[in-house]
């Protein structure tokens, strides 16, 4: 058997066990070289593509991000299958195999694993590089789709770079492999474990920590975010860790304690084989529980800038087309009839449509008791009938207000306002046409039913009868008008938009009583989101696979152990279906409880982060969320399954 072969045999020996370290490899090697073939296409570097700027840019990061995964992941993986395989190179020593000779064997099996991983991942990657260019030409929006090419730098930077990577770090360890005994070698596999046991002052710290890290997520916000981020990220680490390894063998051994809870059905063996399950895979359990709040938090905070750009957006522009003219009967700016039939001459129709009257005030002042809020000295809005503003909040969905004669209602446009409140009183006093009126108030509503700009952006609403009093006393060279027009199917009224933007009549100063702009905003920021998530999604989608793997292989590589204990099992008259049970307790276990974890992290942090962007952001978390687990389950499927098969297989 030459040397070659010898390095060969390891790895076929050891294939289970490795295939999940491969297709994690596979998967990195093809993200970045797919991420380079983008940075380094022709096309791109010419400066053909436009608006591939800011998308390279996001791709270089995620590439760097890539790399610092690889190193970690594989150094990890290096490690633990050199720890695994240490009675067998134990053997090979005492068989006369020099150390120099050992570590050799070591890094050629990681160079051949490296090479194949690197091929593979790269023909990949060229395969589907097609694919990749025609989705982020969509997304892109270019007239010609990206031609296919395979850029000679990438292709370098990927097979040199890795190929260095894994090169580098096996030699490490081999290292490390080489200075151990013989002695050391062959009885680390024999080595009888010892009892599981935990600290209660450390398991108390895990729950301090946790709560701790917990409570100042659900506290922070903007103004305490600089202070608060990196405490929050020392003490759920610091909670995570602690909890693996001291508070889960607490726990079990509570479970122990309970004896006609343990000693019922295969509970016994169940729960006393857990113990050192956890105990061995503590620490990555814990790395498993913190890539899943990684990978569920950046999908997560990903999915609601896209969808909650939208809300905002629609929330702050509430109609397609909208606008004022000074003075009731003025059309500088453009004639309402002149906007419908450029909407009816493109086969398009409305939704509806709004034209409310509003008086602006000369000043508005705190009454008797009432103060503006922090840092504001005036504050001027639009006087509104109470009908005018029903039917503009009925149509966008808004509970309509019900006022008392004399008394008015203050709306804000801004829901993120909501926490700061422009002005804070019973009531307040407001000048229109020279006379001040002391108006009772209602409390404050947000959201916006029309265009907030001018006077119209904050709205101040009396009964019908209190603004026709005032409209009669008001010039109509005074009053106000805001129109609106929502297009149905809206996103897509662009050309439509445009017509009507060209058939305006718009100077410096009308321009800002305009707006025309929400589609085309709307549609850059779809794009923009769209590419954020469609770059992230990968390595997403790469750590996930690397968290599975870590699993996959933990639970391969302590096989011969588990199967010794059911083969012995089974002769003392374990059915296969008390196996099942126990081995999907304990793999289910190993699948769901760092992922259980991972949920709980994310759940504060998008916590967080609504109070950080003043939203809900509950439903696209769980959206998130959702995914995830279905993703899990899949993976702790396949797990089973395989892992079932071998342990049926070895208890005949």
């Amino acid at each position: 058997m030459t040397f070659r072969s010898l390095a060969l045999s390891g790895i076929k020996g050891n294939w289970r066990a490795y295939s999940a370290f491969f297709l994690s490899s596979v998967f990195s090697v093809f993200v970045f070289y797919v991420y380079g073939s983008f940075i380094y296409h022709p096309d791109v570097i010419n400066g053909h593509i436009k608006a591939a700027a800011g998308v390279r840019r996001g791709m270089e990061a995620c590439q760097y991000i890539v790399v610092i995964f690889s190193f970690f992941f594989v150094l990890y993986a290096n490690s633990a299958f050199l720890k695994t395989r240490k009675k067998e190179f134990g053997l090979f020593t005492l068989f006369g195999m020099t150390r120099f000779q050992l570590r050799r064997m070591i890094v050629m099996e990681s160079a051949i694993i490296a090479l194949l991983a690197i091929g593979v991942g790269i023909g990949i990657g060229i395969l589907f590089s097609k694919l990749f260019f025609m989705a982020l030409a969509l997304l892109l929006d270019v007239n010609n789709p990206i031609r296919f090419a395979v850029p000679l730098k990438a292709l370098l930077i990927t097979a040199i770079g890795y190929f260095a990577l894994y090169l580098f770090l096996s030699v490490l360890t081999s290292i490390r492999v080489g200075r151990s005994e013989i002695i050391d070698l062959l009885k680390e596999a024999n080595k009888p474990k010892k009892v599981p046991a935990s600290s209660p002052w450390l398991s108390l710290l895990a729950v301090v920590s946790l709560g701790g890290g917990y409570a100042l997520a659900w506290m922070m916000n903007m103004s305490t975010f600089l202070v608060f981020a990196l405490p929050i990220l020392g003490l759920v680490t610091l909670g995570s860790y602690f909890l693996f390894t001291q508070s889960s063998i607490g726990l079990l051994r509570l479970v122990q304690k309970n004896k006609p809870f343990y000693f019922k059905r295969t509970r016994l063996i169940t729960f006393s084989q857990m113990a050192f399950k956890v105990k061995d895979n503590a620490r990555i359990l814990f790395m498993v529980s913190l890539l899943s709040a990684v990978v569920l938090t950046a999908s997560g905070t990903f999915y609601v800038f896209q969808q909650g750009s939208k809300e905002q957006l629609t929330t702050h522009y509430p109609q397609t087309i909208a606008y004022y003219e000074k003075g009731l009967n003025k059309q500088e700016i453009i004639d309402p009839a002149k906007v419908r039939s450029i909407i009816e001459a493109d086969n398009r129709s409305l939704s509806y449509e709004l034209r409310t009257v509003g008086i602006p005030t000369e000043l508005m002042e705190p009454a008797e008791g009432g103060k503006w809020s922090r840092g504001r000295s005036d504050m001027q809005a639009a006087i509104v009938s109470q009908a005018d503003y029903n039917h503009a909040a009925e149509v966008k969905g808004y509970k309509p207000l019900s006022l008392s004669a004399g008394s008015a209602v203050i709306v804000n446009p801004y829901e993120e306002m909501r926490e700061n409140p422009l002005y804070a009183g019973d009531s307040i006093k407001v000048k229109v046409n020279g006379k001040s009126t002391v108006y009772p108030l209602g409390e404050t509503r947000f959201g916006a039913v029309m265009l907030p700009a001018g006077p119209f952006t904050f709205l101040l609403v009396v009964d019908d009868d209190r603004f026709a009093q005032i409209r009669q006393e008001t010039p109509e060279s005074k009053q106000y008008v805001m129109y609106g027009f929502e297009i149905a199917d809206w996103t897509t009224a662009l050309p439509t938009v445009k017509k009507i933007e060209n058939a305006m009549s718009l100077t410096d100063e009308t321009k800002l009583q305009v707006n025309t702009f929400r589609v085309e905003q709307y549609l850059d920021l779809q794009q923009t989101s769209a590419l954020t998530l469609f770059v992230g999604l990968f390595v997403s989608l790469l750590f996930f696979i690397a968290s599975g793997s870590m699993l996959y292989f933990k639970l391969f590589t302590e096989m011969k152990d588990d199967e010794a204990q059911f083969r012995s099992l089974t002769r003392i008259g374990m059915t296969a279906g008390e196996m099942k049970r126990i081995v999907a307790s304990q793999v289910g276990m190993i699948f769901f409880v760092p992922l259980g974890l991972g949920i709980l992290h994310t759940f504060f942090a998008m916590k967080a982060l609504g109070n950080l962007l003043n939203m809900s952001t509950w439903v696209y978390a769980g959206v998130v969320i959702a995914i995830y687990i279905v993703m899990q389950s899949i993976y702790f499927v396949v797990a089973y399954m395989a892992y079932m098969r071998r342990m049926l297989k070895a208890a005949v």
